[in-house]
C-alpha cells in the first residue's frame, strides 16, 4: 500500500536527500556521468536546497510503500500548469504501481489547483522514463537545454499532459 505525505521537516528533507543520492547515482551516472550527478545532487537535492525550494513554492512529498520510504515527488503551481519537478522511485520498488498511484495523486493536485495541464522535463537519454510518461498521456513538446553552472547543462525534453 502506498502512502503519500507532504515533506515539511528537516528530517523529511534528509530522507529525500538520502533517497536522491541512491536513486540519482544508480540511474543518472550512466547517462550524464558522476561529476554532473555530484554537482546536481548538491545544487538541487541537498537538505538546504530542498528547504530553499519549499520556501519558494515547491511541494515535496514522500512516497512510502508498506511503511518504507521508497521515493519522492516535487511539484509547483505555475500559471495554468502544474510543474512536476521531481519524480523518483527506488529501482527495487518499480513495477509495483507506485508510479501509477503517484501520477494519479499529481493529477488530483492539479485539478484541486484548477490547473489544466501538467508539465515536466526529462533527460533526452532517459528513454524508459520517456516511454512511461507517454504511456500516461504526456506528449513531448520540444527540447529544453538549461545551463546549470560549472560547465554542466540539463539536456531535456519538455513533456505535457492536458487534463
Amino acid at each position: 500500500m502506498l502512502t503519500i505525505s507532504i515533506a515539511k521537516s528537516t528530517q523529511d528533507f534528509q530522507n529525500i536527500a538520502t533517497l536522491a543520492d541512491i536513486i540519482w547515482r544508480e540511474h543518472y551516472i550512466p547517462m550524464i556521468g558522476l561529476p554532473q550527478v555530484n554537482y546536481m545532487l548538491g545544487k538541487f537535492q541537498s537538505v538546504n536546497a530542498i528547504a530553499h525550494q519549499v520556501a519558494n513554492g515547491f511541494e515535496y512529498y514522500l512516497l512510502q510503500y508498506e511503511n518504507v520510504s521508497v521515493g519522492y515527488i516535487s511539484i509547483k503551481k505555475e500559471t495554468g500548469v502544474l510543474f512536476l519537478s521531481k519524480f523518483y522511485v527506488l529501482s527495487e520498488y518499480r513495477g509495483k504501481n507506485i508510479g501509477r498511484e503517484a501520477l494519479i495523486f499529481i493529477e488530483e493536485k492539479a485539478k484541486i489547483y484548477n490547473l489544466e495541464k501538467i508539465r515536466l522535463t526529462v533527460n533526452v537519454n532517459n528513454l524508459k522514463s520517456i516511454k512511461v510518461y507517454e504511456t500516461f498521456g504526456f506528449n513531448n513538446v520540444g527540447s529544453v537545454v538549461i545551463d546549470i553552472g560549472k560547465g554542466f547543462v540539463m539536456d531535456d525534453f519538455e513533456m505535457v499532459k492536458k487534463l
